[in-house]
C-alpha cells in the first residue's frame, strides 16, 4: 500500500526559491557577455572586444598569450570581452559553456560543429564558420566596442575587419598577427605563389588590412610582408612573451643534465614543436663537427617533421639523442639542464611566423643557437643583443669554434646566462609588452576622440 509523503512547506518554498535563483543566474551568465556592449558606457572604462579561436582553459601557446593579453588589459582598467569557439583545441569532443568569467574577462563562446582541426578541410571549414559568426556580431550589437582586437587563429580571421568597419566605423580595429596566410601555405608548398586563389586571397586581405587602424606584428621580417598590403593604419612590433618568467636565470639542474647529456662539456637542447616550418640540416652538420669537443645535442620535440629529423641521424651521430617531452612538473629542470637552446626556421618561412621558443629561451637565461635566415627577426635580435649565434650552411665551422671556446670558459657561460635573462626582462617580458599594449591602444583611442 502506498502512503503519502509529508512535505514541509517551508522546505518546499526554499527549494523553489533556490531553483529560481539558479535559473536566473544561468540566464544572466548567458546574456551578460552580449548585453555588456549594449549598454551606454560613455565616460566609463574603454571597452575592448577580442576575437580568437581558442582561449582559457586551452593550453595552446597562442591561446594562452591572447588570454593573458585580455587579463592584462583588464588589470589596466579596460572592460574586456573575448569571443572564441566552444570547442577544445586538442580535443574537439570537449565543449565549454557559452559564457564564463576569468580574471575579470568575460569569455563568450560561439557554438561550432565538432570538426577536427587536424585535417585541411576541417581547418578551412572551422575558419569559415568562425569568420561568419564573428562578422555577424557586428550587425547584432546596439552599441559599438571602442576596440576590436583580431588574432590569426583560425586562418584568415582578419577578414572580419572589413564587415566590422563597414557596420561599426567608430570601432577601432587592431590586428595581432602571429602567422601570415596565404604566405605560410605557399612556403609549405601547398599552393603555388601565382595561383589564382592566392591572388583572390591577397585582394581580400588587402581590403581587410586597410580596415585596420593598428597592425601589430611580432617581428620586423613579418612587418615587411604586411607593409606590402599598404594599409594606412599604424604598424608596431609587440612580441609574444614567455609563459614562464623566472626572476633569475635557471640554474643548471645537475640531475636532469646528467640524465640528458651525461658528461658533455656543452649541452645543447631543442625543446618544443618541430614541424614543416623548421629545419635540421645545419644543426646536424654542426653536431657532427662538435663531436670531438664533447658537445651533446638533445631533441625533445613533437610535430609532423620529427620522423624526418630522426631518419637524418645516423649511427655515427652518437652525440645526438632524442628524449620524450618533459612533463609540466619537470619543464623547468629540462630547460635549465642545457647551456644553449636551439631554434630553427626554414628560410622560405621567414616573415610568416616567428618561433616563440626564442623568447622562452631568453626568459630562463639561455643563449639561442638559431638555424635560419640572417635577415629574420630572430637573427637581428641575436646580433643586436649579443644573445646567441646565427647558424647557416656557410658558417658552421665558425660557430663550432665559438661554441667550443665557450665550453672551455665556465665563467663566460654564466655571464652569458645573466645577459640573456636581463635582455629578456628589459625588452621582451610580459610586463613590458602588456604596458606597451595598453599605451598603444590608449593612444589609438585618444586619437579617435581628438578627431571626433
Amino acid at each position: 500500500m502506498l502512503t503519502s509523503l509529508h512535505v514541509n512547506p517551508a522546505l518546499a518554498r526554499r527549494a523553489e526559491q533556490q531553483a529560481l535563483r539558479r535559473e536566473s543566474q544561468l540566464r544572466c551568465a548567458r546574456g551578460a557577455a552580449l548585453q555588456w556592449f549594449n549598454s551606454d558606457a560613455r565616460g566609463q572604462a574603454p571597452r575592448a572586444l577580442v576575437f580568437y579561436h581558442y582561449l582559457h582553459p586551452d593550453d595552446v601557446v597562442s591561446s594562452l598569450l591572447f588570454t593573458e593579453l585580455c587579463a592584462g588589459l583588464r588589470e589596466r582598467g579596460w572592460q574586456v570581452i573575448a569571443v572564441s569557439c566552444n570547442r577544445g583545441c586538442r580535443n574537439e569532443a570537449v565543449a565549454y559553456p557559452p559564457d564564463s568569467v576569468w580574471q575579470g574577462v568575460r569569455i563568450h563562446r560561439i557554438w561550432r560543429p565538432s570538426i577536427p582541426q587536424s585535417t585541411r578541410l576541417g581547418r578551412l571549414f572551422n575558419s569559415a564558420w568562425m569568420i561568419l559568426a564573428w562578422s555577424s556580431l557586428a550587425f547584432r550589437r546596439k552599441a559599438s566596442p571602442d576596440l576590436l582586437v583580431v588574432g590569426t587563429d583560425p586562418v584568415l580571421s582578419i577578414l572580419v575587419a572589413r564587415p566590422w568597419k563597414l557596420v561599426r566605423p567608430a570601432t577601432r580595429i587592431v590586428h595581432w598577427c602571429f602567422d601570415l596566410y596565404p604566405d605560410a601555405a605557399v612556403a609549405e608548398g601547398l599552393i603555388r605563389p601565382n595561383h589564382p586563389l592566392v591572388r583572390v586571397l591577397r585582394a581580400a586581405l588587402a581590403s581587410a588590412y586597410r580596415a585596420c587602424d593598428l597592425i601589430v606584428d611580432i617581428g620586423c621580417c613579418m612587418r615587411e610582408r604586411l607593409l606590402a598590403y599598404r594599409s594606412p593604419g599604424r604598424h608596431v612590433t609587440l612580441t609574444p612573451w614567455a609563459l614562464a618568467e623566472p626572476t633569475e636565470p635557471l640554474p643548471r639542474y645537475s640531475e636532469e643534465r646528467n640524465r640528458l647529456f651525461g658528461d658533455a662539456r656543452l649541452a645543447l637542447l631543442y625543446s618544443g614543436s618541430f614541424g614543416r616550418a623548421h629545419c635540421h640540416e645545419e644543426i646536424l652538420a654542426l653536431a657532427r663537427q662538435m663531436r670531438p669537443a664533447n658537445a651533446r645535442f638533445v631533441f625533445s620535440v613533437r610535430g609532423n617533421r620529427v620522423e624526418a629529423l630522426r631518419s637524418s641521424v645516423t649511427e655515427q651521430d652518437d652525440n645526438i639523442s632524442f628524449v620524450p617531452f618533459a612533463s609540466q612538473d619537470n619543464i623547468e629542470a629540462r630547460l635549465g639542464a642545457a647551456d644553449v637552446h636551439m631554434v630553427s626556421l626554414r628560410q622560405e618561412w621567414t616573415g610568416t611566423v616567428v618561433p616563440s621558443k626564442f623568447f622562452g629561451s631568453l626568459a630562463v637565461g639561455r643563449p639561442v643557437l638559431f638555424a635560419g635566415s640572417a635577415d629574420s627577426a630572430i637573427a637581428r635580435w641575436i646580433r643586436e643583443h649579443n644573445v646567441g649565434w646565427i647558424l647557416t650552411t656557410e658558417n658552421t665551422g665558425t660557430v663550432a669554434e665559438e661554441l667550443k671556446s665557450l665550453s672551455e670558459s665556465p665563467e663566460q657561460l654564466i655571464s652569458l646566462f645573466s645577459r640573456c635573462h636581463q635582455v629578456y626582462q628589459r625588452h621582451f617580458s610580459k610586463q613590458q609588452m602588456l604596458d606597451r599594449w595598453h599605451t598603444e591602444l590608449t593612444t589609438l583611442l585618444n586619437g579617435r576622440r581628438q578627431s571626433n
